[in-house]
């Protein structure tokens, strides 16, 4: 369900494809510089109605925000 919600948060914002982002889709490939994944981090807090800190968490790829959300909502 996490994996499924920022992956189509990420298609909309790219516009591509939901189907072109996996797990190991890293930002950089996507394009995506620090900026966004931060206003990707305010939009998945919103939606997910959860506050997260990158602290010293690295966030590269897709799979790494999704492990990080899904460990704030356990």
């Amino acid at each position: 369900m996490v994996f499924e919600k920022v992956a189509a948060m990420l298609a909309e914002k790219l516009e591509c494809e939901v189907s072109e982002i996996k797990m190991d889709t890293k930002f950089e490939t996507l394009g995506i510089d620090s900026l966004d994944v931060m206003e990707l981090l305010m939009n998945v807090e919103e939606e997910f109605g959860t506050e997260i800190e990158l602290g010293e968490n690295k966030v590269n790829a897709v799979g790494d925000l999704v492990a990080l959300i899904e460990s704030k909502l356990q």
